[in-house]
């Protein structure tokens, strides 16, 4: 047992029940220590970094308000539906407590988003922030399916038919598929069983596991220590520190960055609130239309379409047609080619590439399009797991690559955009083309990392991080 901190008789009340707390907790003042008063972060953190603040922001409202939206769902397919209305017309502020949670499901992708774009310009993937990356995906996969779960319990139309889609999808699987279409749904279709499944997974199941998951995100941060805009480490065995060991580039979090954060904060609440009251759905992009309509199992709406944050990977799937398949195969066969032409390999490599190819072009033929869709679709967030291993850049921050490397990030944006914006959209011949192009630039962008990364002048990358008071 430890001993107790003495405090002077004279000491303030404050500083008495401070020093009363500390000597039987502890544990809690060490994690406030280590986690906040003397956790020295980068002094350069600009714009970008109000994300992750904003994004613990938007957890905690989803949280608190689902916990009242749950005391009065009824997760039945013959009330949900009702409930939903019941808390909107019937129960005092029902309305807002719902608003809040469907704006803060948007809204928690938006900063999500901007938060994973910040790590990518930056390098925050980089050694040694690896595992830090690779949290924050699992957290991004967490939300997906939070957010799909989550999707089908108002039961209206576009919940219904969206959820029918999706589970179909998984049907594709060869040999499994049917099966595991079924063990998801419960049933032969989207039905009362489907509705209790995803009740439980979207308020325990998933829920525990992503607050697991922004726990060890936020240690293993605090454990390497945050990245800055310039990519310098202000922490390693030769970043500058004063006489205690303190780096000289970095200030404590609290007070600079919590009352930093504040501004971010005031902000995105005006914005969020100004949404709730005056646009809560957002011109059909954050509640369908078709969703204020109960759940019709014999009536499909004319269109299908998942939620805003779902369409650029719902577009890789649509764009995933045979046409694309046999893209895929010319671009299998010529990625061979320039290995077999361009690498100094030895023999017997050169017959497991050629294999390899004869096999992916092969299974790519033998499987259906709508199969290798899926595929495309899981392939495109599992992709972003690998990027700390892709980037083989020699500098982690944008500021400080080739001009030209920004304009590709640049591209990438503009086609994730379209991407989703294509998602929304009604099929169409343009449209399936344009996406493609999107897909194949999206599959581009990872895998020839590895090359493209390390090409250009680089410019030279500071000692010490650069920094303007502001």
């Amino acid at each position: 047992m430890a001993e107790f901190k003495e405090i002077s008789p004279n000491a303030s009340y404050s500083a008495k029940l401070t020093n009363w707390f500390d000597n039987r907790f502890p544990t809690a003042f060490a994690a406030y220590r280590d986690h906040m008063s003397e956790y020295y972060a980068p002094k350069n953190f600009n714009f970008w970094y109000f994300f992750g603040s904003l994004a613990m922001l938007v957890l905690v409202i989803q949280i608190v308000t689902g916990i009242f939206l749950v005391m009065h769902y009824k997760p039945d397919a013959a009330l949900a539906f009702g409930s939903v209305e019941y808390i909107m017309r019937d129960v005092p502020w029902g309305w807002l407590i719902r608003y809040m949670h469907s704006t803060g499901a948007s809204a928690f992708f938006v900063v999500v988003y901007l938060h994973m774009y910040r790590g990518l310009i930056y390098g925050s993937y980089r050694k040694p922030r690896e595992l830090v990356w690779v949290f924050g995906c699992l957290i991004f996969l967490m939300l997906m399916a939070e957010a799909f779960f989550g999707y089908l319990l108002p039961w209206g139309q576009m919940s219904y038919w969206g959820a029918q889609v999706i589970v179909n999808l998984f049907a594709a699987v060869p040999f499994i598929g049917p099966d595991l279409a079924l063990l998801i749904r419960g049933d032969y279709v989207v039905s009362d069983a489907t509705l209790n499944r995803f009740f439980s997974f979207h308020v325990i199941a998933i829920p525990l596991v992503l607050l697991g998951l922004v726990a060890a995100h936020i240690l293993a941060l605090h454990d390497v220590g945050s990245n800055n805009p310039d990519g310098v480490e202000i922490k390693g065995p030769n970043a500058p520190k004063d006489a205690n060991g303190k780096p000289l580039d970095g200030i404590p979090f609290h007070p600079y960055y919590s009352v930093h954060d504040i501004l971010g904060v005031s902000v995105f609440l005006m914005v969020f609130t100004a949404i709730i009251f005056f646009a809560p759905e957002f011109g059909g992009y954050f509640l369908e239309y078709n969703n204020f309509i109960p759940a019709d199992s014999l009536k499909t709406p004319a269109h299908i379409a998942p939620v805003w944050y779902f369409t650029p990977y719902y577009s890789m799937l649509r764009a995933t047609t045979d046409v694309m398949v046999n893209v895929f195969c010319v671009l299998v066969g010529l990625a061979a080619l320039v290995a077999l032409v361009k690498g100094k390999l030895p023999g017997f490599l050169k017959i497991a590439i050629v294999v390899a190819a004869v096999v992916a072009i092969g299974l790519l033929k033998v499987f259906d399009a709508k199969f290798w869709g899926v595929v495309v679709m899981g392939a495109a967030v599992i992709i972003l797991f690998f990027l700390p291993w892709l980037d083989r850049s020699p500098a982690k921050s944008i500021r400080y690559r080739p001009g030209w490397h920004k304009a590709v990030y640049g591209v990438f944006v503009v086609f994730f955009v379209i991407l989703g914006y294509l998602g929304i959209q009604p099929p169409s011949d343009l449209g399936t083309i344009v996406a493609q192009v999107g897909t194949v630039f999206y599959f581009g962008f990872f895998l020839l990392m590895p090359w493209w990364s390390r090409m250009g002048e680089f410019k030279p990358v500071p000692d010490r991080i650069t920094f303007a008071a502001h």
